[in-house]
């Protein structure tokens, strides 16, 4: 039987990634001290790999897809196939940003003014192609973990991740620049999506995942209304797609079953009130598919 060598990746992604694929329909279990989750598809084999290591590991075989963030791909300079853009990450269903960030007193105001300076960052090439592009000469450090505290006795500034910034506020530092928004990529190697079987089974896996993202961001409507108020209720819908309608037993009424963003719903409902629909029913939605 073929297998599906898969990396998932370890630490802060984790968990989303695994909740993310439970409601793509794939239960992947973590053991203590292990690097090798269980998943209920005999076709995958899992392993976790920390983002950062992912698509080298893929490139050289070691794996034949994982995910990881396009910020990885391009600092460790793997040749892998890109095969699906996923806005997911451990906080938001946004891109993350690596920023080059001075402390609020700083006299830096652009990345001209550190000419010579000391840049700690765990991007060095990210950081050094960066910097190079905009004719800047610095010390390019790499940095283990905590960066946010190492400015201003250990560096002049740091290129660091972001999601929400408060990290950032946290340690009392300013944003001068935006390095680089990454989200995250499922990459394949290219042999493996070159093999007709483990491109079919990546495919399959990719559709499901972005169907529980889509889900994720809709709800389900479905209500009765008069025939006579039937026009405007469909022009308030904004509908994924044109609203689906059915006859009722009551010649005088249709049923109304449509798809709708989530965050609209709480101002959405009162004015279908109003527009004469009834028997408003919101359910959630677990995938949306095509």
């Amino acid at each position: 039987m073929p297998v599906l060598k898969l990396g998932i990746p370890a630490g802060s992604l984790q968990e989303a990634t695994a909740e993310l694929f439970n409601r793509a329909g794939w239960k992947i279990k973590f053991q203590s001290r292990s690097y090798y989750p269980t998943i209920d598809d005999v076709e995958i084999e899992c392993m976790s790999i920390r983002a950062q290591e992912m698509a080298r590991y893929v490139e050289n075989g070691v794996l034949d897809a994982g995910l990881t963030g396009h910020d990885w791909i391009i600092e460790t300079g793997a040749d892998v196939y890109e095969v699906e853009e996923l806005i997911f990450s451990k906080v938001s269903r946004r891109p993350v940003r690596w920023v080059l960030c001075v402390p609020e007193d700083s006299p830096v105001q652009s990345v001209k003014d550190l000419e010579g300076k000391r840049i700690a960052t765990e991007v060095m090439n990210l950081t050094t192609n960066y910097l190079a592009a905009n004719g800047v000469k610095a010390k390019v450090e790499f940095s283990w973990g905590a960066t946010e505290v190492k400015p201003p006795k250990l560096a002049d500034a740091i290129v660091e991740v972001t999601e929400t910034g408060s990290s950032l506020r946290a340690n009392n530092l300013r944003i001068v620049d935006e390095v680089l928004q990454s989200t995250t990529r499922f990459i394949a190697n290219h042999a493996a999506w070159n093999d007709p079987w483990k491109q079919k089974k990546i495919q399959n896996i990719v559709t499901m995942l972005k169907g529980a993202m889509a889900a994720e961001q809709n709800v389900y409507l479905t209500m009765n209304v008069e025939r006579t108020c039937l026009l405007k209720v469909i022009d308030i819908l904004p509908a994924l797609q044109k609203p689906t309608m059915s006859n009722l037993v009551d010649d005088n009424w249709v049923a109304i079953n449509t798809v709708v963003k989530s965050s609209e719903v709480r101002d959405l409902i009162p004015r279908l009130l109003e527009a004469g629909a009834t028997g408003i029913v919101e359910l959630p939605m677990s995938k949306i598919i095509g």
